[in-house]
C-alpha cells in the first residue's frame, strides 16, 4: 500500500482531506472546503507544490 489522500465531510458538512502514509497513519489534514471540487483542487495543489516546498520554523 502507498500513501493516499482521503476526502471526507466534517461535522459541519464541509469537505476536508487527510493524507495517510502507507502504514495508515494520518500525516496531514487539510483546511475545510465548501465543495468537493475545491477539496480536490486542494489535493492537486499539494501534489504539485509540496515536492519543492522548503521547511521553515516559526
Amino acid at each position: 500500500m502507498s500513501a493516499k489522500f482521503v476526502i471526507y465531510k466534517d461535522a459541519k458538512g464541509e469537505y476536508r482531506f487527510r493524507l495517510k502514509a502507507a502504514n495508515g497513519e494520518i500525516i496531514a489534514v487539510s483546511e475545510s472546503y465548501s465543495s468537493k471540487q475545491a477539496c480536490e483542487n486542494g489535493i492537486e495543489s499539494v501534489k504539485k507544490n509540496a515536492p519543492s516546498a522548503p521547511v521553515e520554523e516559526e
